[in-house]
């Protein structure tokens, strides 16, 4: 999975272009920054590999940003299509236009694939057996992995099942799609609707489309805030 981070001053744009990312589901978001400050700070941080970046910034403007990142893979996104001269003089896979078409950005993020030298590629399916018959679930329905002694259950929007997999292997490998929240919990950071706080301290993680809500551990909670301070997910 190609590392995302997303740079755009507009809640609504950044909205849209998480959407899109997940739909597409070849990359993940690492993290957003609404301003070019915490652009360049969030890419110290978290190394992404792509960063899909407007130009209009508080602070930092993209074309500046794009100055000093000159060995990273940059996608503009913005809403003016004068600036594409100069973008491309400063290294830009591609340059799109607001409002941005699935078909396009999906475009981009494939292009950028391709610049990435030997990007280790996660399963995008888990195998499992159902009456003897083995079947797939793609990893991007998943909502949930829950440890039950020496086996996993996986659980999705119109299901769960049991697997043979440890939750530790499962962490290892889809380390930029699974949030860990708990020890026996990874949850799909693409189903993450909100942090719940508790009054009695406790702390649970609200999912998309399900009624379901998981308890996130008092040793995990800092990470949990941080990673979704960062994704503006609160």
């Amino acid at each position: 999975m190609i590392k995302v981070i997303i740079v755009d001053d507009e809640p609504l744009a950044r909205k849209r272009l998480r959407a899109l990312v997940n739909e597409i589901g070849i990359a993940t978001i690492v993290a957003e920054a609404d301003n070019g400050k915490d652009a360049l700070r969030f890419f110290e941080l978290y190394q992404p590999d792509v960063m899909l970046l407007d130009i209009h910034l508080p602070e930092i403007d993209g074309m500046q940003i794009a100055k000093q990142l000159i060995s990273t893979i940059i996608i503009f996104t913005t809403a003016y299509s004068e600036h594409a001269l100069e973008a491309f003089e400063h290294q830009a896979i591609d340059y799109l236009v607001k409002p941005i078409r699935k078909e396009r950005l999906e475009q981009a993020l494939k292009r950028a694939y391709n610049f990435l030298p030997n990007l280790p590629t996660a399963r995008t399916h888990i195998s499992y057996f159902k009456r003897g018959e083995k079947s797939l679930i793609a990893v991007n329905e998943v909502y949930y992995f829950l440890a039950q002694e020496n086996y996993t259950m996986l659980r999705w929007l119109d299901g769960e099942i049991l697997i043979s997999e440890t939750l530790k292997d499962l962490e290892q490998e889809f380390n930029e799609q699974f949030l860990r929240i708990h020890r026996r919990f990874l949850i799909a950071i693409n189903r993450i609707e909100a942090l719940v706080k508790e009054k009695n301290g406790h702390s649970h993680i609200q999912l998309k489309n399900i009624s379901e809500t998981l308890e996130v551990s008092r040793r995990q909670l800092p990470a949990v805030n941080r990673f979704l301070k960062n994704t503006h997910v609160t």
